[in-house]
This record gives structure tokens, C-alpha cells and sequence, in this order.
């Protein structure tokens, strides 16, 4: 008989609302050690709470995350709520020897996020970072590729996060909805958020980074903060671009920003070894470029691989060849491989620990464009 898991979340916008469709599809897919039992969600607003509940098959909802988090029916802790809510909730959370999931990043900055990865390991208790895209099977291919040495030396890694949505100068700073324009809220901009992406996928690709030189730009300099009603200045970055270096002796690019009119979630990599180079891109986050050098001469060439086969990762577990899932199966599939860690004893990655190595590089890169100098990233 299969054990029970009671899911207390907190948070009732976009990323609750993908945690728990992932809490109420992993079973129908997957087969785990435990049944996911949706015990309460949280927020601050009673009727938001409410209705999410219902809609969601809650069996209730909390007004306060405090409460929630001593509650003796609440196993795990999902932490779907904005970033200065993450380090507190999370260390709470650890301190009452319940098990902790959070959405990335970990938290608003290097010392916050520290803070969390140590409460965690004091606490001993089971944790987890909503990196989804490392459950996009494509990259999850790429990895197994990576690790049977696919691609010899690397030599290059590069990477970009596009979206347009803040160029307006009308956009408000801070409440519900753009609380990730408000520093004191979100903690950086697109660096923190959409290159943090970019750089957990990096590092879980190819390795440790080890200097980076980057630069930062705000292009609208204040705006109408929702909360205060005043005219406030802007103090996250709307664009950024840094070079790295990798530990294994490759280089990179990385670009971020929310200022490419035309782009809603242009998120892609690519890598170029000395045996071959992949590319991937989320708007077409099933398929493969792929280069093999070692292929005959007159063959040689890029291919493109439809990533929908029963020996593909995950993909056995749902539909037949051709057909293609998507963004929202990422959550899914992190969902089912931390429940059988659970299940097995083993650690699910990201883990706090791992998701720390991001918030070292992140906080390298903002550094390096205050002082417009190469930056060593700091060891965990």
C-alpha cells in the first residue's frame, strides 16, 4: 500500500497553480511510493485562497503560512509564493521537520539562500527547487549524452532568456502582478529570474563556472509602484549579458532580457564539442538539433530530433511516438523523480545545496556589473 504525502501550499498565482497540477496528474502517469493527499493552500487574501481551494480539490486554505506550517497533517511545504517570502517560509518550514519545496530562485540573495540551505541540512529534511526545464526530456536527452561523453571537449556553451512584457513605461512596479519589477520583493531582475534558467541548466550541462564578467542595464529608471502610489526608481535589471568560464576549460555567453519586443519565453542553448554541437529551443522544446562529426563525410550534417519515442526520457509514460508534451509535463516529471527519491532515500536534484551553486553564479554576475570587472564565483 502505497504511503501518503499531505501538500500544504503557499502561493495562489501562476507557479501555484503548476505545482498542483503537477501534485494532481503524477499518479495518473507515474508510478510512485506515495499518493499526493492536497491538504491546504495559503494566502494572504481569504477569498483568493478559498476559490483556489475549490477549484484545485484542496480540502482547505490558510490565511497565514505560519499556521500552515505547524499544522501536524502537512508533510511537505510548497513554497509558491514571491521571492522575500522564500528564505523565511523555507527556514520555518526545515525548523518543524517538514519536507520543502520552493520555487526558484531560493532567495533574494547569496545570504539568504545560504541561510535556507542550511537550515535544510540541519533540519535533515527531504528538499527541492522548481528548476523545471531540467524535465524537459530534450535536455534531459542531452544530458545522458553529456555524461557518455557525446561531445569530447566542450568548447562553447550559450545561452539566452527572451521576453518583451515590461517595455512599456506605464507597467506598474510592485503588487500581485509585477512584484518582479520591485527589487525589495524579487531581488534582481532578469537575472535572478529568467537567467537563473539559463545558468541551473548550464551548470547541470556542463559543469561548474568558475569566472564570469558581466553588465546590466535598466532602460526605464522609475515607475508608479502599485503599493506606495508614488513615483518610485527602478532598481532590478531589465537586461543582462555576461561571459563565463567553466571549470572544464569551455566559455560562454549568456543574455537575458525583458526589452526583445517579439519575444514571450525565447529560452535556448546550445553546446559545440570537439565530436559534435546541440541546440535547443523551448518554443520547440521537443526537438533536437544535432551534430555528429563522427558521421560519414557525405552524410554529415545538422539533424533534427523529435523527442516523442518510448526510449526517450519520460516519455514512455505517456503518449504514443509523434505526439509531443509540454510545458506544464516538466513539473510533472520533477513531481514524480522527488517522490521516488522520497520513496528510495536518494536526493533529488536541484536540491537546495545544488540550487545554491545558481545564487553563486547570479550573485557573480550582478558584481561583476557594479564593478565592470571579471568576478570569481564564490564556492558553496
Amino acid at each position: 500500500m502505497k504511503k501518503t504525502i499531505r501538500v500544504g501550499l503557499i502561493g495562489t498565482g501562476f507557479m501555484g497553480r503548476t505545482h498542483t497540477n503537477a501534485y494532481r496528474q503524477v499518479g495518473q502517469f507515474f508510478d510512485t511510493p506515495f499518493e499526493i493527499e492536497l491538504k491546504a493552500v495559503c494566502s494572504r487574501n481569504a477569498a483568493n485562497a478559498e476559490r483556489f481551494a475549490q477549484h484545485w480539490g484542496f480540502e482547505g486554505f490558510e490565511t497565514d503560512w505560519n499556521r500552515l506550517v505547524k499544522r501536524n497533517d502537512i508533510d511537505l511545504i510548497d513554497i509558491a509564493s514571491p521571492n522575500d517570502t522564500h528564505a523565511e517560509i523555507a527556514i520555518a518550514a526545515a525548523r518543524a521537520g517538514k519536507v520543502v519545496a520552493c520555487e526558484k530562485p531560493l532567495g533574494r540573495n547569496l545570504a539568504e539562500s545560504r541561510a535556507m540551505v542550511d537550515a535544510v541540512s540541519a533540519a535533515g529534511v527531504a528538499n527541492m527547487v522548481w528548476y523545471n526545464y531540467r524535465r524537459v526530456p530534450a535536455l534531459t536527452l542531452v544530458k545522458k549524452l553529456v555524461d557518455q561523453g557525446f561531445f569530447g571537449r566542450v568548447f562553447h556553451y550559450r545561452s539566452k532568456f527572451l521576453q518583451d512584457w515590461t517595455m512599456s513605461a506605464d507597467l506598474p512596479q510592485g503588487g500581485a502582478g509585477t512584484w518582479r519589477l520591485d527589487a525589495s520583493v524579487a531581488g534582481s531582475g532578469v537575472t535572478g529570474d529568467l537567467l537563473a534558467h539559463c545558468i541551473d541548466a548550464a551548470l547541470w550541462l556542463n559543469g561548474s563556472i568558475s569566472e564570469v564578467t558581466g553588465t546590466t542595464e535598466t532602460f526605464i529608471k522609475e515607475r508608479h509602484h502599485a503599493e506606495s502610489g508614488r513615483r518610485e526608481p527602478v532598481n532590478v535589471d531589465d537586461a543582462s549579458a555576461f561571459l563565463a568560464r567553466f571549470a572544464n576549460g569551455s566559455l560562454a555567453t549568456f543574455e537575458s532580457t525583458r526589452y526583445a519586443r517579439g519575444h514571450k519565453a525565447l529560452f535556448t542553448l546550445e553546446i559545440n564539442g570537439e565530436s559534435g554541437s546541440i541546440a535547443w529551443d523551448l518554443h520547440d522544446l521537443h526537438r533536437l538539433q544535432l551534430f555528429d562529426y563522427r558521421d560519414d563525410g557525405s552524410m554529415r550534417g545538422w539533424r533534427s530530433i523529435h523527442i516523442t519515442d518510448g526510449d526517450h526520457p519520460y516519455m514512455d509514460a505517456w503518449w504514443v511516438p509523434g505526439l509531443q508534451i509540454g510545458y506544464e509535463h516538466t513539473f510533472i516529471h520533477q513531481v514524480a523523480d522527488f517522490l521516488n527519491g522520497l520513496g528510495d532515500g536518494t536526493v533529488t536534484v536541484p536540491d537546495f545545496k545544488t540550487a545554491l551553486e545558481t545564487e553563486t553564479v547570479i550573485d557573480a554576475v550582478l558584481s561583476s556589473a557594479k564593478s565592470r570587472q571579471w568576478e570569481t564565483v564564490a564556492q558553496r
